[in-house]
């Protein structure tokens, strides 16, 4: 296996944790519908994105928002957005 094969390999298996947590956590929530910052918060997914001395170096949502939008394109969650927050639903 090659390194771009095992990459992707593990940015699904990324993913496939990520789902699980979302169907495990659907029944604490109205209508299933989880927060996106309960699963970032609970999941540790604020991520520094910028080089170490950058001049912005700020923990952000971007790897949780790849991997939601990795199962959005496998249809296997949906996105439902209220005001300023976000949900995920299994599919």
């Amino acid at each position: 296996m090659n390194h771009k094969e095992k990459i992707n390999m593990l940015f699904d298996q990324m993913a496939d944790e990520l789902f699980d947590f979302i169907r495990q956590s659907e029944d604490a929530f109205p209508e299933k519908w989880v927060p996106a910052a309960f699963i970032k918060q609970q999941l540790g997914l604020l991520k520094n994105a910028y080089p170490q001395g950058n001049k912005t170096n700020n923990r952000t949502g971007w790897l949780f928002a790849t991997l939601a939008r990795h199962l959005q394109d496998q249809n296997r969650v949906s996105f439902r957005k209220v005001g300023s927050r976000s949900f995920y639903q299994t599919n």
